[in-house]
């Protein structure tokens, strides 16, 4: 987390993540050695250090093998992975303070892709297939909804991403959790997989304003011939412009707003200028201010 005032070390962090996951009451005790307590501090220990169970044993004394914590999660926790995201969205939302309830926020939606190189352990639905990235085109999926505010970031809810699902299907399922809980939505920052002609149809039939970036598809034109569309509005000066989106015989209106970031490589003096598209619906501002709208999405906070 970041914040100007309430920084989070990681001990604290640790502690916190501990105290849920227990309070979650998702793992029993196995054995004197495999208690709860030692399972879930080995995880997020290989969690933190994006190491392996076996790794995380061995870097603290007298800890378990990792085949008796492997043996501990299989047993204590529950057996099919909707009951599992099930209560984990209890656990994230049992708490939540009542002054979230008070007012709207912007909510961002994030869509995960984990890369796995394996077979699927039960079911082929647990592994999702997409674009090739780091040598193989099958993943772990998930998607989540955070509140984002003053650099700090609250999980609300997560939902586990099947083999064939569609991007609408997944995004309604983490609205619907989102509305059980009450919380209302001022506006939606989506990840850029989420553009596509449902998602936006969807949304705006929600009465949901969003913003997300523009996803380039389809091949470019010959050289010779003039751009259309989406490519067309890329060549354009920063400012709001308006597109038709179709998909068959479905078409959406959305404003797109084109802006510029500058950033300057590493061993370089000169800034390099970058062209950003969004694609958004009843959100209004500069293109510098729906920049850095869409830039806090990730918590980031300029300190003074």
């Amino acid at each position: 987390m970041r914040s100007g005032t309430n920084d989070v070390n990681s001990c604290q962090a640790h502690q916190w993540a501990l105290a849920w996951l227990l309070q979650a009451d998702l793992l029993k005790t196995r054995g004197r050695v495999c208690t709860a307590v030692v399972v879930w501090s080995i995880v997020l220990r290989a969690a933190a250090r994006m190491a392996s169970i076996l790794a995380a044993c061995q870097d603290l004394a007298h800890a378990p093998s990792s085949q008796a914590v492997f043996d501990a999660l299989l047993a204590g926790l529950p057996k099919t992975l909707s009951v599992l995201e099930r209560r984990l969205n209890e656990s994230l939302t049992g708490h939540l303070p009542r002054r979230l309830r008070r007012r709207a926020w912007r909510v961002a939606i994030d869509w995960h892709l984990v890369p796995y190189y394996g077979e699927p352990h039960k079911s082929r639905n647990e592994l999702y297939h997409s674009r090739p990235q780091l040598g193989t085109t099958k993943f772990h999926a998930y998607a989540t909804a955070c509140i984002v505010e003053y650099g700090q970031r609250y999980t609300l809810a997560l939902t586990w991403v099947r083999k064939h699902e569609s991007t609408i299907t997944v995004l309604r399922r983490l609205l619907a959790t989102i509305r059980e809980i009450e919380l209302k939505i001022k506006r939606l920052l989506l990840d850029r997989a989420f553009f596509n002609t449902q998602v936006i149809e969807f949304l705006q039939q929600e009465q949901l304003p969003f913003l997300m970036p523009v996803v380039m598809r389809g091949r470019k034109p010959k050289r010779g011939r003039p751009l259309t569309g989406l490519r067309h509005l890329q060549r354009q000066k920063a400012g709001w412009y308006s597109h038709v989106l179709r998909r068959g015989k479905k078409e959406v209106k959305v404003s797109v707003c084109v802006a510029y970031r500058t950033y300057r490589r590493r061993g370089e003096k000169q800034r390099r200028a970058q062209k950003l598209l969004f694609a958004a619906w009843r959100v209004k501002g500069t293109p510098t201010e729906i920049r850095e709208r869409y830039r806090k999405r990730f918590g980031i906070v300029d300190r003074v």
